[in-house]
């Protein structure tokens, strides 16, 4: 089976536990999991009352020249004053500290860039032409530019896949596996507009990639939540199968959630299972329901590569909107991979084991040192067996449930510990990984007696 590693925390941390990579994976049947101004004052003791003088009065005529020669004398002192009061709060609008004899660099100052949601009525479902009509111009065909092992060759795709615009200003998302190792990358729209496309950053480990086209006013799909699917559920994929059909549509139902599939790659993920046909050139695109709301990405169907087997049809996956979502963010609004973290590897309770009395949950089989799992006390050989309440039976279980959690967030974990009940409070840490590091290539195939055994696999990462 798979193992994988989410490579280390941001550089500049200190050498902990929480900046070291950790394995993530399945290894002989258990899951390995590494989630891991001043004041202002014055004086004013200067200012005292004196007493002032009489003076004798005067003429009248006497008084009113006098006061005409005053008056004549401020107006010039207060027009000449004037014109130096505003030229001097002029100079001032740029710096209140500068003057001729200063030298002044003016830095500007600007917000990080930040994703702002906004809220759409989906309430009313559609038809399946109406879903279409809605989002197909929100789907792109990504083509990609890839050095071949023949000589050194480079080779053009004609459609490596797809992908679909997540935002006005032009963030696309599309799978990991159909821009990888690709020199450049082009998207086309609908009309057949094509864009140069940068590769913001992904994450391997789910199969993600965001792209940026310099493009404004694109239309962007709706994101929906993808835990609120059920099986029997309608969906609706939108791609280019096979390079050639583009913006092609294809429904089914949801028939399975959750099911962990590993890829022909090695790489295992929890899937969204769908009888909607998924084929080369698919991968990357956008699956809806009939609110018209992205719910999965699809990247994945299942197929057979001997001839002497019986084929396979409308066995479908996709990746959970819910998974992916905070990953994208990080990446466009941190340039990273931001995951939450509590160090520990974790493995099943075999069912012998519970013959003797142990109970099922989340066994404890490394916890990393100085982890927010060491800091709380759990032990190597603890048992979770909840997480706030919530039962916990497997290691995908709390894997679940740390993977679902934000950073700062606060886990009441109730702990098995030889025969007795400990109550665990861990609080989830950020784990930091690159967004662009390419990880050490996996090269794992399933095989027995020289043929290949049927298995998931991209439905375009090999044939570009």
């Amino acid at each position: 089976m798979d193992e994988y590693t989410n490579p280390s925390q941001e550089p500049q941390a200190p050498d902990t536990a929480a900046s070291r990579p950790e394995s993530t994976g399945y290894s002989g049947g258990n899951y390995s999991a590494a989630n891991g101004s001043g004041p202002y004052g014055a004086d004013y003791s200067g200012y005292v009352n004196k007493p002032k003088k009489a003076k004798a009065r005067r003429g009248g005529a006497g008084r009113i020249i006098a006061l005409a020669l005053c008056f004549s004398l401020l107006g010039s002192v207060l027009g000449a004053g004037g014109v130096f009061l505003v030229q001097g709060l002029a100079r001032g609008s740029v710096s209140s500290e500068a003057d001729s004899s200063t030298t002044a660099f003016l830095r500007g100052l600007r917000e990080k860039a930040t994703i702002q949601t906004a809220q759409v009525d989906t309430s009313r479902e559609m038809t399946p032409a109406e879903v279409y009509a809605a989002n197909v111009h929100s789907t792109v065909g990504i083509t990609t530019s890839v050095t071949t092992n023949f000589w050194g060759f480079q080779t053009t795709s004609a459609a490596s896949g797809s992908g679909f615009i997540i935002s006005a200003d032009g963030y696309i998302l599309t799978n990991h596996h159909v821009i990888e190792d690709s020199n450049s990358v082009t998207v086309t729209m609908y009309d057949g507009t094509t864009y140069d496309a940068e590769i913001v950053g992904y994450d391997e480990s789910n199969d993600i990639a965001v792209l940026k086209i310099d493009a404004k006013d694109l239309p962007p799909v709706i994101l929906g939540d993808s835990d609120n699917l059920n099986v029997g559920d309608s969906v609706i994929a939108i791609g280019n199968p096979l390079g050639e059909l583009t913006f092609s549509l294809t429904s089914g139902c949801v028939s399975a959630k959750d099911r962990k599939v590993t890829l022909s790659g090695g790489l295992t993920m929890d899937l969204i299972q769908t009888d909607a046909a998924i084929n080369s050139g698919n991968s990357g695109g956008a699956l809806f329901n009939l609110h018209g709301e992205v719910v999965g990405v699809t990247n994945a169907k299942y197929s057979s590569s001997s001839s002497s087997q019986a084929s396979i049809d409308n066995i479908g996956f996709a990746i959970p909107i819910n998974t992916i979502l905070p990953i994208v963010e990080s990446i466009i609004e941190k340039g990273y991979v931001s995951k939450p973290y509590i160090g520990v590897s974790v493995g099943n309770v075999s069912q012998e084991s519970q013959l003797y009395g142990l109970p099922k949950g989340g066994a404890i089989v490394e916890i990393t040192e100085g982890s927010p799992a060491e800091e709380a006390g759990l032990q190597v050989g603890d048992i979770v067996t909840a997480v706030g309440g919530s039962e916990i039976t497997s290691s995908d279980d709390l894997v679940r449930v740390v993977r679902a959690a934000k950073v700062g967030d606060e886990l009441k974990l109730t702990v098995y510990r030889q025969g007795q009940t400990v109550e665990l409070t861990v609080t989830v840490a950020e784990k930091i990984q690159s967004a662009t590091a390419q990880p050490e290539a996996q090269n794992q195939s399933q095989t027995s007696g020289g043929q290949q055994q049927p298995g998931f696999s991209f439905p375009f990462g090999f044939f570009r």
